[in-house]
């Protein structure tokens, strides 16, 4: 067994590593390659480019890399025509992604997209472009089946891998000794993204807010885990600019230990706020985009709830202060608020554990049951 991958970011690379120990259950030789990131590398998978080339967000930060974007997906075009893979699973990245599964499918290879593509608020225009490039949907989150079933697009719910992976009962006093934090002060962790481009939108607004947070509550102590040393870099950049700046503990790879350990955190949006509500954190969504492509955004008519709490439970269960609402101002307001009231910490942990048991399941046999069926569905 031969399959290509393309994960474009830190939560691809995730999946990517549950899909590697799936396939393996069945395939126990199956190689891998394409674009993977640490934890795929570490399984064995080859990668041709650095998968942080495909972590770009924005309109107008996209089209400035796009040359060299298109130019990477066509080098991966060629490849796998030229040496066909068994099958070919795109992890997130859609817009990358289909286009390439595209013209694999029409060459016959099986195409799987774990991950499925945004079709809710204004991408609905996207379903015959994913009827046309996927052999079926490996799906994380149980609201979507309904909507692709209907499209007659086979779909296969696997469940959210994190949500099987980390306990639904969290012990946060042996999480604290584990970093060795004292039990009494309140403990805020801070994630301001993954990408270069989320930390150059949010260092600096994450060190104010945190500086706003300290001089309410003096005893706060900061946590800021970082997925490498170019993100925790610019966010020490941030601090030095940033006068009266806490002391904030940054870490590399703990961002799990992190957010088992504080009594809340502040997130950018993505996969960190399904991170946080799995690890019973109660927190306060943010983001900031340029102005161009918040503009874009909403003459495109984007609308609803951003952060993935709330739109996997339809419900404003953490507060949202995206875009102009995200000032250190408001940011800090929240957060003091959530830290003081108990009662609301509390029904905010009491919201996430539902999420943890709609989101579970068993995600490998639920990979390698779609994956069967692609298999099948292309011979």
């Amino acid at each position: 067994m031969r399959v290509g991958v393309v994960a474009g970011e830190a939560s691809g690379d995730a999946l990517g590593v549950t899909l590697i120990e799936a396939i393996r259950m069945r395939y126990p030789d199956a190689t891998f390659e394409g674009i993977a990131g640490p934890g795929m590398q570490a399984l064995g998978a080859r990668t041709f480019y650095p998968m942080e080339t495909l972590s770009v967000r924005g309109y107008l930060e996209v089209l400035k890399a796009l040359p060299a974007l298109l130019h990477i997906r066509r080098n991966l075009t060629r490849h796998f025509l030229s040496r066909p893979p068994d099958l070919f699973v795109g992890i997130d990245a859609p817009d990358f992604n289909l286009a390439l599964e595209k013209r694999l499918k029409q060459a016959g290879i099986p195409t799987l997209q774990l991950v499925a593509p945004t079709v809710w608020a204004w991408r609905a225009n996207r379903l015959s472009a994913i009827r046309e490039s996927l052999t079926g949907i490996l799906s994380i989150f149980p609201f979507e089946k309904p909507i692709f079933e209907k499209a007659g697009i086979p779909i296969t719910d696997i469940g959210h891998p994190l949500a099987q992976r980390i306990p639904e009962q969290i012990d946060r006093a042996q999480a604290r000794e584990a970093l060795g934090l004292p039990p009494g002060d309140p403990v805020i962790a801070l994630l301001p993204g993954s990408r270069i481009s989320e930390l150059e939108f949010h260092a600096r607004l994450f060190v104010e807010t945190a500086a706003m947070v300290g001089r309410r509550l003096p005893g706060a102590r900061f946590l800021a885990p970082f997925i490498d040393a170019r993100t925790r870099a610019l966010f020490e950049a941030a601090l030095g600019r940033v006068s009266d700046a806490p002391d904030v503990r940054m870490v590399e790879g703990k961002a799990h230990d992190v957010l088992a350990a504080a009594d809340a955190a502040l997130v950018a949006s993505g996969t960190a706020t399904l991170e946080a509500a799995l690890f019973k954190c109660p927190m306060v969504i943010t983001y900031r985009l340029s102005a161009f492509t918040a503009w874009l955004a909403r003459r495109r008519g984007v609308s609803g709830f951003v952060g993935l709490p709330n739109i996997i439970l339809n419900q404003a269960v953490v507060p949202e202060l995206i875009q102009e609402q995200a000032t250190p101002e408001a940011l800090a307001e929240s957060l003091v608020q959530l830290l003081r009231d108990e009662g609301r910490r509390d029904a905010m942990v009491a919201a996430f554990h539902r999420l943890h048991r709609l989101l579970r399941a068993d995600s490998h046999e639920g990979i390698l049951q779609g994956v069967a069926r692609a298999l099948q569905d292309a011979a």
